[in-house]
Order: structure tokens, then C-alpha cells, then sequence
């Protein structure tokens, strides 16, 4: 393995790229091609070029893309798309390099990339190369956040129109609609030798520091060595309406000493009854499950001025 000063000179020198693009994110479609140009304008060495038009298509084209032996591996698309591109990067000699085409591009976020296609490509141009955690959810790695009760529901239902037209704003209208025919479960979360208990309609645990396009808390990022489990709201639905508008509005500025917030480097979640999984908007399975980290498990191309611990 190089060093990260090693593999962000030799980006900048060889300039090796391949370019993945999934299709099917909410940008996908419209901006592979502008994408393709301004990497050749920026006089990358594209070995290789893929526009995902089907999703079951994503791991072998991502396989393929890795056979060309880049030093920088482009990947456009949504939260679900970066995460399983970090999957088979991760502990790997190559780097990710982000374009956010999704509907809520938390890790983009998190690790600082611009939202913008031009300044998202001048960082792969002038940016250095940081290692970052990822989680793991049971047996799958992930890079932002594992969802367990509603969010799983909305994620596998949510029209792909409505995210097309509404973006970000596509999933609580998505979740008002499955909240009547909603219970709440009782999760107990077991970390750190103590055991919290939560009746809950949703538990978040995240790696990053945003979720649903907006800050969890103001201290929470992907290299910390941490995750954040913390319940949204109660067991009633007006207490899950409430604190949800409450973190959408008051995340940067909490941190994680505050309440509901813990924080820690592995956790294990029971529910009192099998909920379903989501892992950055993919399902994964049923409660109950452990949660874990591998520190500094990826390497991604970020601005030059982002912290590296």
C-alpha cells in the first residue's frame, strides 16, 4: 500500500481515472455525459467509462472498472451507489472519488465534496487523498448510516418518480404515507457493557455526519472511530413528527454529548420484534444485528483542506 502522499501524487502525475456512473440516481441520467467531458477536459487518463443503466449491473461493472487498475476510481451517484463502490474499495491501494448525483448525498456531505459537477471535478483535479471509516452493518460495510424501522420502509417504497421530482423531500411524504400502518418497536441497544432501552418508530446508527441531506449533529464525521445510534422520537406518531422537524432544524448545532446521542465503537440492536434493515438506502435484512467500524478503511480524494485525523 502506498501512502496517501504517495497515491495523491501519483493521481496527479499519471492521472489513471475510471469513470462509473449509475443511471438510475437522481442526476445520473442527465449528467454522465457532461461528467465523461469535463474529466477528459481536465486531461485525466480515462481508462474506462460505465453508465449503470440497470442496477443489478452495479458490482460487476465496479469489478470491471477495478481490473484497469486506476489509481482514482470516479463514482457518480446517490448514497447507495458510493456505499457499495466503498464496499469493494475498501482496505484496497485505489482511491474514491466522489460526483454527488444522488437525492440526498449525505456522505458527499460529510467528507466535504461540493454538490456541484464542475467543483466536484476540480477537487478530483486539486484535492488530496484522506482515509476514512466505514461502518459494517452484520457482514456489509457501509459509509453512512444503517436504518432500522420506518426509514427501511420508506427506503424500499418510495416512488423512483417522486424522488426524480422531489428529491431529498420525496421520502417524508413517502413516510407520512406508511405512518398510520406503523407500530413502534422496542429497541435495546447493548454497547460499551450497558444496555439502553428505546420504544421507538425509528433508530438511526450513523458513521457520517449527515442524514437525510441534513447534519446529525455538529461534532459527527466519517473518521472519528465512532458511531451515533439515537432513536427519532417515541411511541407516539406526533413525537417521530416532532423530532423529526426538531433534528432537521437544530442538527448543527448539537453535538454528542447531548441527548438521545450514543456514541460508540460497536453496538449490537435487539428489537422486540424483526424490523427491517436499511444500510445507505439498501436493504439489509432483519434486527437483530451488530454494528460495528473499520477504522481508516477506505481511501477517498476530498478538498485539500479537509481534516485528516
Amino acid at each position: 500500500m502506498r501512502t496517501k502522499q504517495e497515491l495523491t501524487e501519483a493521481i496527479r502525475r499519471d492521472k489513471r481515472v475510471v469513470l462509473l456512473v449509475n443511471a438510475h440516481s437522481r442526476r445520473g441520467q442527465q449528467l454522465y455525459e457532461a461528467a465523461r467531458k469535463r474529466l477528459v477536459a481536465s486531461r485525466f487518463d480515462l481508462l474506462g467509462a460505465y453508465r449503470i443503466d440497470r442496477p443489478q449491473d452495479l458490482e460487476d461493472r465496479l469489478q470491471d472498472a477495478l481490473a484497469l487498475s486506476p489509481d482514482l476510481l470516479v463514482v457518480g451517484g446517490g448514497d447507495g451507489t458510493i456505499s457499495t463502490a466503498a464496499r469493494l474499495l475498501a482496505h484496497r491501494d485505489v482511491a474514491l472519488g466522489l460526483l454527488p448525483l444522488g437525492t440526498t448525498n449525505n456522505f458527499a456531505r460529510t467528507v466535504h465534496t461540493p454538490l456541484d459537477l464542475d467543483e466536484a471535478v476540480a477537487t478530483l483535479v486539486d484535492g488530496k487523498v484522506i482515509d476514512v471509516d466505514l461502518g459494517e452493518a452484520g457482514d456489509m460495510l457501509f459509509t453512512n448510516h444503517v436504518g432500522i424501522g420506518l426509514s427501511a420502509e420508506v427506503m424500499l417504497k418510495a416512488p423512483r418518480p417522486l424522488k426524480r421530482v422531489l428529491g431529498r423531500f420525496a421520502y417524508p411524504l413517502t413516510a407520512l404515507g406508511l405512518l398510520l400502518r406503523q407500530r413502534p418497536l422496542r429497541a435495546v441497544v447493548r454497547a460499551d457493557e450497558r444496555k439502553h432501552v428505546f420504544v421507538t418508530y425509528q433508530l438511526y446508527v450513523a458513521n457520517g455526519g449527515f442524514h437525510a441531506g441534513r447534519p446529525i449533529t455538529a461534532d459527527a464525521h466519517a473518521d472519528d472511530r465512532l458511531l451515533v445510534a439515537y432513536p427519532v422520537g417515541g411511541r407516539t406518531r406526533l413525537g417521530l413528527l416532532r423530532e423529526t422537524a426538531r433534528n432537521a432544524a437544530t442538527g448543527h448545532r448539537r453535538t454528542l454529548g447531548d441527548e438521545p446521542f450514543l456514541a460508540t465503537g460497536e453496538l449490537w440492536v435487539e428489537t422486540d420484534r424483526p424490523a427491517r434493515v436499511e444500510v445507505d438506502g439498501e436493504p439489509c435484512g432483519h434486527t437483530p444485528l451488530r454494528i460495528g467500524l473499520h477504522a481508516n478503511a477506505l481511501r477517498l480524494m476530498a478538498p485539500a483542506d479537509t481534516p485528516d485525523l
